[in-house]
């Protein structure tokens, strides 16, 4: 049975209503909890951007149940992967158990901050294998010492670990990502429905229940006004990722999606308050084999929604 997760849209909500947000995801019923881990937000319309790691933590002590991941974190160059590790194994105590790490080859848009330049994805993508090899060689609680090609651990140790090592899911879109999961031996998320990829990631051997997506709805009661707030607040997302992680600010963002209309959010995003329109969106998914299926409500109306979510849509969903 798959399991269905709430997103945290930090880059529309500030953190204190991040945490209200989380309590009522766990009291509406939802599986996991979601939360991107961004230093700037996609769009100049997008208002906030707090700190994902101390979200996380007051979200892990106000929380009895609800599982918690991030959706993702690039775990190089803004920081380094022993600085993960510590955070990844603070939220795994904190939370009892409830978390998992998410991890992907980044954004330009996040990780330029620091000025180490921008690798190619193929260096991006070896960064990231050896981050993760790196982050569970310090899971083990003993003093690490990691020489990779790119990444170096010197001496290090986690003091504060869970009972049990987090588990890691790995941002995939095409072969090169699932390749890199792969050879981590940890799970994948994607952001579009495409059979392929939970396809192409299990016949390697991956688990089909470590299978994790994100699909966008934009509940409203008004569908004009929901693809009007789609277009305003999720419209970054229809260049697709190799024009995504490489674009540095949010302007940039605003000139490449111009052109964009609530017409064209319409084939992207579930709009309005009709249940089977929300349903069918959440479907495609999980028929293409994903395990775990998080929502990003892009309208205002929370509560509109997650009265939805309860009643209507999630007693239709398997």
């Amino acid at each position: 049975m798959a399991k269905y997760g709430f997103t945290l849209l930090c880059e529309v909500h500030g953190p204190n209503e991040l945490l209200d947000q989380a309590a009522k995801a766990e009291a509406a019923g939802f599986d996991f909890l979601v939360i991107s881990d961004h230093y700037h937000p996609w769009l100049p319309e997008h208002d906030h951007s707090p700190f994902a790691w101390s979200v996380l933590g007051a979200v892990a002590a106000q929380t009895d149940h609800i599982q918690l991941a991030t959706m993702v974190t690039c775990p190089f160059m803004r920081y380094h992967p022993a600085v993960i590790a510590q955070a990844a194994a603070t939220i795994g105590v904190m939370s009892g158990g409830r978390f998992t790490l998410g991890l992907g080859a980044g954004e330009r848009l996040n990780e330029h901050i620091v000025g180490g330049g921008w690798p190619s994805i193929i260096e991006r993508h070896k960064m990231l294998v050896e981050s993760a090899e790196a982050i569970r060689e310090l899971w083990s609680g003993e003093l690490t010492t990691y020489r990779g090609d790119y990444v170096t651990v010197e001496q290090a140790r986690v003091y504060d670990v869970p009972a049990e090592c987090p588990d890691m899911y790995v941002a995939v879109s095409g072969p090169d990502s699932i390749g890199a999961a792969l050879e981590i031996g940890e799970g994948i998320c994607a952001v579009t429905p495409e059979a392929w990829l939970v396809e192409q990631f299990v016949e390697g051997g991956g688990d089909a229940h470590r299978t994790w997506s994100q699909v966008a709805l934009s509940w409203d009661r008004d569908r004009n006004h929901g693809l009007d707030l789609a277009r305003e607040r999720f419209r970054f997302g229809l260049p697709g990722w190799r024009v995504m992680a490489e674009l540095p600010d949010p302007k940039a963002f605003d000139a490449a999606t111009q052109l964009v209309t609530p017409d064209d959010m319409a084939h992207q995003v579930p709009a309005g308050s009709d249940p089977q329109t929300m349903i069918d969106g959440i479907t495609k998914h999980t028929d293409a084999g994903f395990n775990h299926v998080a929502v990003l409500q892009i309208g205002d109306d929370l509560d509109g929604f997650l009265e939805a979510w309860q009643s209507e849509i999630r007693p239709k969903l398997a």
